[in-house]
């Protein structure tokens, strides 16, 4: 029988059980579906309170790692492009290249043993490496089955596969990490046993959760940089070695704090002066970052420059002040300086608004010197009132900066206390001086610390100074001359006594013509051989052009061509100029420095 066309059009009514049914599946399948949309969202919130806690690349990768185990993976590793990690662009990966990552963080659940990279480790991603496709696309990677095949294009080696594959790992899922438009690296999940394999909404709330954890692995990145830049800075403005030192042993270090928005400002300086003299500074610009380290460095060359032109102290101080007063940056400095006289056993000392120094005695006693502190350089207040300290041998003096006491937690009274005890138990002269001495003092520092020690010593067989009075008429030339043949036999260095008996000549000769009499002639062996020769004048010498005709005017002319160098400062009882020659090197020797 033929059915009409029209019937076709004819539906049975709905059932109202059947109906009832399914409007109760859909309506828990929504609320079901709600739910978990809750859950993931309050899930995603809490990662915003448990991934980037410090501003630690490595800190910030374990959290991660750790965060996503065991909620969303079964075991979690974050790897980083070893580009990123020196501070450079991370986005320049290409199919055509290996990328070069380095392991920063794994977690899996208790008993899984994935045998991942090692933290730490340097691993190179081919382009047959899943984790290459995920990087160079920048889109994630999932594998929801996964087959013989994928574990070899997966794990890091064919063990770590077979160690895999034996785990019951059966889903894999990476997701690249990118903030701000940079590529910093992937992070990658895996599956196994009865676990669901990852799905399309599993890769959402993974690359969810890695923009989050990426810009806070940025920050890290970019606060890493900062403080790398402004350190490398710092140390490049600070001295890289100690120049020789008659009578001292000197040795210090930096330690710049762990705060990138605290590093730079602190400095210190060790600089070599006529005849065996030693200068030891520390200072601190009132600031920090960049700035602070330029003006450092700004300041340090100025403070050079003007001991080589007057070594006492308290004069330095108050040229060093003018010249902070006219940085443009209006920045203000703490200074201590320290002049050193193997001779007399002696420290001159003046501050500008510095932490006094301590004297550790040959009893290893430790005392803080009484040093009248003056106004801070900048502060346009002077003069600076020095001190005058004997010193006997085997004492230490102990130099530094207040960020090694510096603590918003403890008093500053206790904290020079607990750092008089620091000295007092031994400071290393190996370099780490700095850290064995803060990790006594102890506290929350957190910012830049410097030590400066200098020890005293005798003078040794191989660095001797002679020093004699010169009677102040025509007499003290010839008497200068007898002093030079007579010393210059016992140290044997007969080769150097005719120009040195030139050169002595001069220099007292300058001193009767113009210095108002000489005072002193001071000879040193250390590296080379110094000359001095002391008055109270207070005019520096220069060369003057002599033409031909003239009668003098060449005396400095014959010392500049015969001596290494030479030159002339301010000392605190007028002034004192110097040459200095090379050792002769004999058979078996090294030659000057």
């Amino acid at each position: 029988m033929r059915v009409r066309p029209w019937l076709g059009g004819l539906r049975r009514p709905p059932n109202p059980l059947v109906s009832g049914e399914r409007a109760a599946r859909g309506a828990l399948r929504s609320m079901s579906e709600a739910l978990g949309g809750r859950r993931r969202l309050a899930w995603l919130n809490a990662a915003d309170l448990s991934i980037g806690t410090t501003l630690d690349v490595r800190r910030t990768a374990e959290e991660l790692a750790g965060f996503a185990v065991p909620e969303l993976a079964d075991g979690a590793a974050v790897d980083l492009l070893e580009s990123v990690l020196r501070f450079q662009d991370g986005d320049r990966v290409t199919g055509g290249e290996a990328s070069r990552l380095r392991a920063m963080a794994v977690s899996e659940v208790e008993g899984l043993n994935l045998a991942p990279d090692p933290v730490g480790e340097l691993s190179v991603h081919t382009a047959d490496r899943l984790g290459q496709r995920c990087l160079t696309t920048r889109r994630p990677v999932l594998v929801s089955r996964m087959t013989r095949a994928d574990f070899a294009v997966i794990a890091p080696s064919r063990e770590a596969s077979d160690i895999m594959r034996r785990a019951g790992v059966h889903s894999y899922l990476a997701v690249p990490l990118i903030a701000r438009g940079v590529l910093l690296g992937l992070a990658d999940f895996v599956r196994a046993g009865h676990r669901a394999p990852f799905n399309r909404t599993d890769v959402a709330l993974a690359m969810e959760l890695a923009s989050k954890a990426a810009v806070r692995i940025d920050n890290a990145r970019l606060y890493g940089r900062e403080r790398d830049h402004v350190v490398t800075l710092q140390r490049a403005l600070l001295p890289r070695s100690s120049p020789g030192t008659p009578g001292l042993d000197v040795s210090s270090c930096y330690d710049p704090a762990a705060d990138p928005s605290a590093v730079g400002g602190d400095w210190f300086d060790v600089v070599a002066l006529p005849t065996g003299r030693t200068a030891l500074m520390v200072g601190d610009v009132m600031g920090r970052g960049l700035a602070a380290a330029a003006t450092m460095g700004r300041l340090r060359t100025v403070a050079r420059t003007l001991m080589a032109l007057d070594i006492a102290p308290e004069r330095l101080l108050a040229r060093l002040d003018l010249a902070a007063r006219d940085l443009e940056e209006d920045q203000v400095a703490t200074c201590l300086c320290a002049v050193y006289d193997p001779y007399g056993s002696t420290f001159r000392i003046a501050s500008a608004g510095h932490p006094p120094p301590l004297l550790t005695g040959p009893d290893g006693t430790v005392s803080f010197l009484e040093v009248p502190a003056g106004a801070p350089l900048g502060a346009g207040v002077i003069p600076y009132d020095p001190v005058e300290v004997p010193v006997p041998g085997q004492s230490r003096l102990t130099l530094y900066t207040d960020g090694l006491v510096r603590s918003r937690t403890a008093d500053l009274g206790a904290q020079l206390e607990r750092l008089r005890e620091a000295v007092g138990d031994g400071v290393p002269e190996d370099g780490s001086g700095c850290r064995a001495v803060a990790e006594r003092v102890g506290g929350d520092r957190s910012d830049d610390a410097i030590v400066l020690t200098a020890r005293a010593r005798p003078l040794g067989p191989a660095c001797d100074v002679y020093v004699r009075a010169l009677p102040p008429d025509g007499k003290a030339a010839g008497q200068a001359r007898t002093a030079v043949r007579e010393q210059l036999a016992r140290w044997d260095l007969e080769e150097l006594v005719d120009t040195t008996e030139l050169v002595v000549s001069e220099l007292v000769g300058n001193a009767l013509r113009y210095g108002n009499a000489p005072g002193e002639l001071r000879l040193l062996r250390h590296e080379r051989l110094s000359v001095e020769v002391s008055d109270s004048g207070p005019d520096l010498p220069q060369i003057q052009h002599a033409d031909v005709s003239d009668e003098s005017g060449r005396g400095l002319q014959l010392i500049n061509m015969m001596c290494r160098r030479w030159g002339s400062c301010r000392t605190p009882g007028g002034k004192v100029v110097w040459a200095e020659q090379d050792l002769p090197v004999r058979a078996g020797e090294p030659g000057p420095p």
